[in-house]
């Protein structure tokens, strides 16, 4: 998953709580994962409440995805949590996200936030709406917002 990404971040990591917040000396990678866990973080508090099982999925997908190591990506998790916080706009997010990765890469990443959703096996309103507003401003079309949704569905076993 993000295979590019993945050989970007594994030459480049620099411990994420040596970066003050809104730092601009973070590298483009650690913005890029700032961004995706902050998007990640969006939607586990969508419907709110922000789960342990939600916060183990946010964990995983990052470690696997960038490569990470668990004392980095709890930092990264803070970091991101507060930068939702500080946050005016998804666009903080989305933008860095648009600008870094493939469509191939963001229609995994909206696949893996629709398996975030449905860590709890329902969707409620704010999810929903929120996930589509993520898709629309990374230049997915509403029809691949579906379809990663049903697929994701039918590989979780839900109907």
């Amino acid at each position: 998953m993000f295979e590019y990404l993945r050989k970007i971040f594994a030459d480049n990591q620099t411990p994420i709580n040596q970066s003050p917040i809104n730092s601009s000396s973070e590298s483009k990678n650690q913005k890029i994962e700032i961004a995706a866990c902050a998007l990640f973080i969006e939607i586990a508090k969508a419907d709110g409440e922000f789960t342990d099982e939600e916060r183990k999925f946010i964990i995983s997908e990052m470690k696997s995805t960038f490569n990470l190591d668990d004392d980095y990506v709890n930092d990264l998790i803070l970091l991101a949590e507060q930068r939702v916080k500080e946050s005016v706009s998804l666009y903080e997010f989305t933008g860095v996200i648009n600008t870094t990765f493939t469509f191939e890469e963001k229609i995994e990443l909206i696949e893996s936030l629709w398996k975030l959703i449905y860590k709890d096996e329902k969707l409620n309103q704010y999810e929903d709406h929120l996930i589509k507003r993520i898709a629309a401003t990374i230049n997915i079309e509403h029809k691949q917002i579906i379809n990663a949704k049903l697929w994701v569905k039918e590989q979780m076993g839900l109907k």
